[in-house]
């Protein structure tokens, strides 16, 4: 299983805004039913298997040139593991548990 963050730069639109592009990445997304994603603020995060993702991730970059765009840059950063199953949800309890530990530091340090 992988996990890939995919951002989305439509250039050339007229407009700074992106919110319409960004739209209709997520509608490649939404319609598919066994998609597991998070949208965040600078990206959309996906899980599932990597040559998938890889054509959602195309299906994305094209959409923005579906919406009027004249250049897209598209920005893909893959986390694969082979050793155990990663998800978007246990990497982000795996954070949150550490954030929850209490982190010794050496009394030279405080």
């Amino acid at each position: 299983m992988a996990i890939i963050d995919v951002s989305v730069i439509p250039l050339g639109t007229g407009t700074s805004s992106v919110s319409k592009y960004v739209a209709g990445a997520i509608r490649e997304l939404k319609s598919k039913k066994d998609i597991k994603y998070q949208l965040t603020a600078m990206g959309t995060t996906i899980e599932g298997e990597l040559p998938h993702l890889l054509s959602l991730a195309h299906k994305m970059h094209n959409s923005a040139f579906n919406a009027g765009a004249m250049r897209v840059v598209t920005i893909i950063k893959i986390d694969e593991r082979r050793d155990q199953i990663a998800t978007i949800t246990n990497k982000i309890e795996a954070v949150n548990r550490g954030l929850n530990q209490q982190a010794s530091i050496p009394p030279d340090r405080a």
